[in-house]
């Protein structure tokens, strides 16, 4: 181990994330210290963390599971729900808008029917931008770009409102990208609900259970895409690549991707340090894969008008709420 590494100075350090170690530190159970630091606004600090993101998107492995199921559940389910909106002037919400690929597939419905206007969401100014240049070269839809298109979803019912207005008053919100398992469930959709209006709609994509076993989902996340774009995270609170072991595991329906840290290193930084041991670990990713009941059970808690349409697998679905 360097000298520099032992002394913990500054090494690459991103003080967001340092100071998330520091603030959560470690539990420890059967003896095994875990760090989890499974938060989504760690994810894409930098535009290179972004572009990691949608490598995984277009990845054999991940595509085949997740990415082209979605797609063809779009494909197959959009044009309802755009008919459903009864031909109002609609904003299109993305949350989590990646490079809005997506969204254009529901665009292309959605303008069949009525006036849309694109509404990008993402904590990750490069998502917003991808995901605006995408739109706008369909030119078919306009795209609003205001200060909250920079956002992350712990302020939804303040946020969305300000998209609306007298010439597009309807919202239909896409919470796509298996986005929903990957976070507190209940805070997520209060939020979402908050901002919804009567003739508002909401699709949620995300994996369901019944069709992969954990064995599948494992080997679904277990990839170099994924490697490549989780460990950043621990990099940027001062790890290094070498001293990290790349897992992933499936608990109590749920994906962990974590990393297990090799030789034992004290970071310091911002005038504190974090020790960590041979054999901790660090929990990058959650992934919940809820089965079909599960879904539906959870968003009819929220909303009162709920359709789940699946993939032949039974592997993923497309849910569409409205209040």
């Amino acid at each position: 181990m360097s000298e520099r590494m032992r002394s913990g100075e500054n090494r690459g350090i991103n003080d967001l994330i340092f100071r998330q170690f520091v603030l959560r530190g470690h539990t420890e159970v059967a003896g095994v210290r875990t760090w989890d630091i499974a938060d989504s606004k760690l994810w894409y600090l930098t535009s290179e963390q972004a572009k990691g993101f949608l490598t995984i998107e277009h990845s054999p492995e991940y595509s085949a599971a997740v990415t082209e199921k979605e797609v063809t559940l779009i494909r197959e389910h959009a044009g309802a729900v755009a008919r459903a909106m009864e031909r109002r002037a609609t904003n299109l919400i993305d949350l989590g808008c990646g490079d809005g690929k997506k969204a254009v597939l529901c665009i292309e419905h959605f303008a069949k029917e009525m006036p849309v206007r694109y509404c990008p969401i993402d904590i990750s100014s490069y998502m917003v931008q991808e995901a605006s240049h995408a739109v706008e070269e369909m030119g078919v839809a306009p795209v609003e770009r205001i200060f909250w298109n920079i956002s992350d979803f712990e302020n939804l019912d303040n946020v969305t409102p300000l998209f609306r207005s007298d010439t597009f008053p309807h919202h239909c919100f896409l919470f796509l990208g298996n986005t929903l398992g990957n976070f507190n469930r209940d805070d997520i959709l209060h939020g979402i609900r908050r901002g919804m209006q009567e003739g508002d709609a909401l699709l949620i994509g995300n994996g369901i259970s019944e069709g992969r076993s954990p064995e599948e989902w494992v080997r679904t996340y277990a990839i170099s895409e994924m490697d490549d774009f989780c460990v950043r995270v621990p990099m940027q609170a001062g790890l290094a690549r070498d001293n990290l072991r790349f897992d992933v595991q499936f608990i109590d329906d749920c994906i962990e991707v974590r990393y297990i840290v090799k030789d034992s290193v004290t970071v310091r930084g911002l005038g504190k340090s974090v020790e960590f041991r041979a054999g901790d670990v660090i929990r990058t990713v959650i992934s919940y894969k809820y089965s079909r009941a599960q879904l539906e059970s959870m968003l009819r808690e929220f909303f009162g008008d709920v359709t789940v349409h699946t993939d032949a697998e039974q592997t993923y679905a497309l849910a569409v709420c409205k209040v």
